[in-house]
């Protein structure tokens, strides 16, 4: 899937304080990993997330490996 840097990070920015752990705990994976989705870089406690960043306008592309993450996200802010 793409997204644009900036669509992501307004996704992010958009969710209630505590998403990243409620989303942790339905997907069963570290909050650090979903932060490392939306742009994160703690790899000791978090995992890699498959997200490719390309330059480009809209602070660049962003291509995700899967948008199970993403999905959540949108499902809680109600645009799924």
């Amino acid at each position: 899937m793409k997204i644009t840097f900036n669509e992501l990070r307004r996704i992010k920015n958009s969710l209630p304080e505590g998403s990243a752990h409620k989303i942790a705990d339905e997907l069963g994976i570290t909050v650090d990993t979903v932060r490392n989705y939306f742009g994160g870089t703690n790899f000791d406690k978090g995992a890699p997330t498959g997200l490719h960043i390309e330059p480009g306008p809209d602070g660049g592309i962003i291509m995700l490996d899967d948008d199970t993450i993403l999905n959540k996200a949108k499902q809680m802010l109600g645009e799924a």
